[in-house]
Parts: structure tokens; sequence; C-alpha cells
């Protein structure tokens, strides 16, 4: 079969006018797409407060375990479960019968041997006794009034007396019970101010300062926050858990807060007074947790990619520590439909409405200290 060049070269030539005939005239947007529309709000300025989350334990200011230092009876319990105490105040008495006579032997046995070794000195000026008995006498009289020491603190002890201003808790005796050294009598609590303990991962530490503030509430008071102040930061890491001991003290004149009761707190570690803030729907991409992107548009209303370095989170907002500043254009919506060198068009500013960042005091966000 023969084939006409002629024809196949016109038909080639059609096609091609064809092709160039459904080319589209006018105006083209961006790989041919028309200018799409965005709704953005600007990145503020304002306080941000970051703080730290941690779980802690609260503590009694000063806490003691109450026993008697000798053996006995117990003759009288003077106080009530749950009473509030001075310092110094008698809380248990021991039967003292054996032991005051023991110290009235004492007493005796000292006397005689003081007036033996008051006649021992003159005798051993006279030279009228040896060194020898008259060191007897003076050792003699030393053991008598070593002895009468003891029995006097003997006695003593069998009184209870509250080491420090408290509260007292549960009695574990009875009138009439016989007790040894190491029963448990009673415990005594200092509630006001009580201390929160908690455990701080080592890379936080080097933000922490005695003074900063401490907030928290209470499952037992609903949304009630309580607030104290960070007086110790321990000065070593452990080395199984690579955290620190913090303690805070916290103010408790109603007693209300219990020792044993658990706490979230939230330390403030830095308050940055000019943060740049967007909403959170400005995040165009998120890469990690510090890392992400978003889009800026510029005053031709083309858009521009910006790599941000993220700070502390917020409701519904986010802190940009570095590639952003205040008062530019970040897209919120629409980011899916644009990219870099995209041109444009902004929707009505009541479009921002939902997006439209909080202002006047500062906000908080907030890092975790545990599971991260």
């Amino acid at each position: 079969m023969t084939v006409d060049c002629r024809s196949v070269a016109g038909l080639g030539i059609l096609l091609l006018g064809g092709l160039a005939g459904c080319t589209p005239s006018g105006p083209a947007q961006s790989g041919g797409m028309p200018a799409m529309q965005v709704v953005v709000v600007e990145a503020g300025q304002r306080p941000v407060a970051e703080t730290l989350s941690l779980v802690g334990t609260l503590l009694a200011n000063e806490s003691v375990e109450l026993k008697a230092e000798t053996d006995g009876v117990i003759e009288e319990i003077l106080f009530e479960e749950g009473q509030a105490v001075e310092a110094g105040a008698l809380l248990v008495r021991l039967d003292e019968s054996k032991l005051a006579a023991t110290l009235a032997e004492a007493e005796a046995n000292f006397q005689l041997s003081q007036a033996n070794h008051e006649r021992a000195q003159q005798l051993f000026r006279d030279q009228l006794i040896s060194q020898q008995e008259f060191d007897q006498a003076a050792a003699v009289f030393s053991f008598n009034q070593a002895t009468l020491q003891l029995r006097r603190r003997q006695l003593a002890d069998t009184r209870i007396y509250a080491p420090f201003e408290g509260v007292v808790g549960s009695r574990t005796v009875s009138p009439g019970q016989v007790i040894s050294k190491n029963t448990t009598l009673t415990w005594l609590m200092d509630l006001d101010p009580l201390k929160v303990e908690m455990s701080v991962p080592e890379r936080f530490l080097a933000r922490l300062r005695v003074g900063q503030t401490v907030e928290f509430p209470i499952a037992a008071y609903g949304d009630r926050s309580f607030a104290g102040e960070v007086y110790f930061i321990s000065p070593y890491v452990e080395q199984t858990t690579r955290t620190a001991v913090v303690r805070a003290r916290i103010p408790n004149p109603e007693h209300e807060l219990k020792p044993g009761m658990l706490a979230t707190l939230d330390i403030t570690l830095q308050v940055r007074d000019q943060a740049v803030v967007i909403s959170e729907a400005g995040l165009a991409q998120v890469r990690d947790q510090n890392r992400a992107v978003v889009y800026v548009v510029n005053e031709e209303l083309t858009v521009e990619e910006r790599n941000v370095l993220l700070g502390v989170r917020m409701p519904g907002e986010v802190e940009v520590r570095t590639g952003l500043r205040a008062g530019e254009r970040v897209i919120v919506e629409g980011i899916q439909k644009v990219g870099p060198g995209s041109k444009v068009n902004l929707a009505p500013p009541e479009s921002s409405a939902p997006y439209r960042l909080r202002s006047g005091d500062a906000v908080t966000g907030e890092r975790r200290g545990e599971g991260e």
C-alpha cells in the first residue's frame, strides 16, 4: 500500500493547529490556577509564661513518730486525737513509782560519796591517807554522781512532750498498757506550712530557681488552686531516674491540705514579655515537637513558606520562637489549596473571627515534666 506523504504532513499541521487553538487565553495565576481565597490572622505579640507540669506529693513541714525512751506502764494520756498542741505540751505520762525509788537511792548514795570525798580531800592534804585511798573515794563519788544523773534522766523519760507545735495524730496505746521503748504512741505533724516534693527531669534544672512560684489544684477541692514557693533544689541528680528532688512550701493556715495528697504542679520557668503567638490552625506542617511550617501572605498577596521554631502551646494557640514576626499574616484556612509562590485573595476580616488571638494578661503554656 502506498501512503501519500503530503496527506500525512497536512494531517500533522491540522493537529498542531487544533492543539494551539485549545490553549486558554487571558491572565493565569501560579501554574494556570486562579487566585484562591484564604483566611489569614496576624501573628500577635504578648507576654507568655512558660510552665513545667509535674506530679508532687504533699508532706508535713515537720513530722515525728512519738515513742517512749524507756519501758513502762502508761499512767495517763493527756491529748485528744487530732488536737492542736503547743511545743513542750505534756502528751503521755508513764508510771514513775519504780524510777522515783531508784532516784531516791541514787541521791542517797551520791550524798554519802560526796561527804566521803570531801573528808578524803582534807585527809589527803594532811597526808593522813595514801594516794590510792584518795583515788578510790574520788572514783566512788564520780560513779554515784553519774548514776544520779542517769536516774534523773530515766525519770524524766517517763513524760513524753511535744517537740514542736503541731497536730496530734491517732493514738495507738491506752492507759494501763505496758509498753517498750519501740512502741509507737502517736504521731505529731506541723501542717502549716506544708511541703510539696517533686522529681524534676535534669534537662529543666538549669531553669529552676529558689523562689519560683508553683501552682496546683487538689482533687478534693475541685478547681480551686493553691500556690507556694520553691525553697529547695537537690544538689545532685539521681542516676537511675535522671531527676532531682525539688521542694516548695505551701501556706496551709486552715489545715485544708493533708500530707500524702497528690498535687499536679505548674512551676513558672520563664515569662517572655514579647512572645509571638499564632493560632494553632496556622501550622501547615508539624515536623516534630518543636519545628513546623507556616504560610505567610506578603504585601504582594503571594504565599511564603516559613520554617518556624515553636515554643509553648496554649489552648488553640502556639508560641513561635523564631521564623516569624508579630503582625505578619498567617494563613489559617485554605492552607491545603496553596503553596509557596501562590497568589491569593484575602477573605473578609470577619472570616478570621474564630481564630482571633486572645489579648491582655500573660497566657500560660505548659511543658510536661513526666512522660516526655
